[in-house]
């Protein structure tokens, strides 16, 4: 019961706060799970990256790994909030991420723009098909969603400018 334009007290049940449904949860564990595999493939690249241009984008990934990662704490510690418990476990990562495989050993700049430009997309597209179910739900979780989303188009932007000509 909210409290009236008199000020009314509240009990102490009226104060149970918002705790997240199975879908809403489920729909936060995609992103974090796409978050922490975009995390870890950063530096796969990071590490074995070759080429032309290697030290600009070398110094790029470790931006991009550091924002996925705190973008993946800030969306668990958000279910935490929500009275919901996050799974980032390796095995969980890599059995339910939607991020495709990072090949293995060194590849090369160019290459690693057209990989690290498409995994972006993909956890923009996951951002972006749980968005709407998730304002329903709660706007100020979406809030932290349209913050990510900015800062990872913004990262395909420019990680995809490289291969670029005009």
């Amino acid at each position: 019961m909210p409290a009236s334009p008199q000020g009314s007290r509240r009990s102490e049940t009226d104060a149970a706060g918002f705790t997240a449904s199975p879908q809403f949860a489920q729909a936060l564990q995609q992103i974090v799970v796409d978050l922490v595999e975009l995390h870890l493939q950063g530096k796969q690249a990071h590490w074995n990256l070759v080429g032309h241009n290697f030290r600009d984008l070398h110094l790029q990934l470790d931006q991009i790994v550091d924002d996925a990662r705190e973008s993946a704490d800030t969306i668990a510690e958000r279910m935490r909030a929500l009275a919901t418990v996050p799974d980032g476990r390796s095995d969980t990562v890599a059995a339910t991420t939607t991020l495709p495989a990072f090949p293995a050993g060194e590849v090369n700049v160019s290459t690693v723009v057209d990989l690290v430009t498409t995994r972006l997309r993909t956890t923009v597209d996951t951002l972006r098909t749980h968005h709407d179910q998730i304002d329903n739900e709660d706007p100020a979780t979406a809030d932290l969603l349209h913050a990510i989303i900015d800062s990872l188009e913004k990262h395909a932007w420019m990680v995809s400018a490289e291969n670029r000509s005009v």
